[in-house]
């Protein structure tokens, strides 16, 4: 069984009520408006690539901000005909977006300050420019921190990405001021535009990452490590309880968004009742629900030494033996 890690938070995470998603997302939208505006000014009075590169980068949270709260209210929407299992992996399409315009944006750093590079220019008004780049990179630190630690809570993917990438616009900047410095004190005009590739090649990095995080959880990827432990363990109590008269097994996790779901098997002695095999999975399920949030379990019940027959043929096909009945 394969077994993945992500960023989910310590259980203890709590956020006040009104941090949802969609509140924390269009927040982001404001913010991400505001800082264009600061860091477009501080381009302005500096003339500075790096600012230049910091000013698009804006441009991206903003579309990224807007896109998110898109994908975050699709995925609330209740499963439907079309739609049976819900529509929680439109988060995914979230984080993937944005993972494409930070890719994006690091193209069009690199662009612009290999042509700064070639030609160097000397900046302006540092202290007004940095000003302003301080100011907008607190209002993203403070926003990033908010949306991280509710992401943890909510399970948000969509929320998740978003932070992240205010995270890696807050690093953006803080290079982005240094190379500003480093420029001034020295006089060494081409430094700015180096930071900015410097910058530009973490940001291809950080777009990169989630863009491969964002195909995983479209290709179902398992449940993480840790969550995949406290399911089995759980399992592993009720089979003990039991003298071993009751076994698990085929199990199968997915992430869809901020929902887990789990289909497993569990094979009870042939002589039990439907009804007491019935109360042994409720109790099996309630207690997989308490080890991992927001999980969908699905027990099929078999007799001791049956399997389904799909597990039957594949097995044969895996041994390289024919299917029975051909």
């Amino acid at each position: 069984m394969r077994r993945t890690h992500d960023l989910s938070p310590t259980p203890l995470a709590t956020v006040p009520a009104w941090m949802t998603p969609a509140t924390l997302l269009r927040v982001s939208v404001a913010v991400a408006v505001l800082t264009i505006v600061l860091k477009t000014l501080a381009w302005w009075v500096t003339g500075s690539v790096g600012m230049l590169s910091d000013a698009l980068e804006s441009f991206v949270n903003l579309a990224g901000a807007v896109f998110a709260l898109a994908m975050v209210t699709i995925a609330r929407r209740p499963a439907d005909e079309d739609h049976p299992y819900g529509h929680h992996k439109a988060e995914f399409f979230s984080s993937g977006f944005e993972g494409i315009l930070i890719i994006g944006a690091a193209i069009a750093i690199v662009w612009a300050a290999v042509s700064r590079l070639l030609t160097p220019q000397p900046v302006e008004q540092v202290g007004w420019g940095s000003a302003l780049l301080i100011l907008s990179s607190a209002c993203n630190g403070v926003l990033a921190w908010y949306m991280l630690r509710a992401a943890r809570v909510h399970h948000s993917k969509a929320l998740e990405g978003d932070a992240r990438h205010l995270f890696t616009d807050v690093w953006t900047s803080a290079g982005v001021l240094i190379g500003l410095v480093a420029a001034m004190l020295t006089g060494w005009h081409w430094i700015d535009p180096l930071v900015a590739i410097l910058v530009a090649l973490n940001i291809l990095r950080e777009g990169g990452s989630m863009l491969w995080e964002s195909s995983q959880g479209l290709m179902d990827e398992a449940l993480p490590h840790d969550q995949l432990q406290s399911l089995e363990q759980v399992l592993a109590q009720h089979s003990v309880a039991s003298d071993g008269a009751v076994r698990f097994d085929s199990l199968i996790s997915r992430r869809a968004g901020s929902r887990n779901f789990l289909d497993v098997h569990m094979h009870v002695p042939a002589e039990w009742t439907l009804g007491r095999a019935a109360r042994l999975r409720t109790d099996v399920e309630t207690a997989l629900m308490q080890a991992v949030p927001n999980l969908r379990a699905i027990i099929e019940i078999l007799p001791l030494g049956q399997d389904t027959v799909f597990e039957t043929v594949a097995s044969q096909a895996a041994a390289g033996e024919a299917p029975q009945g051909q």
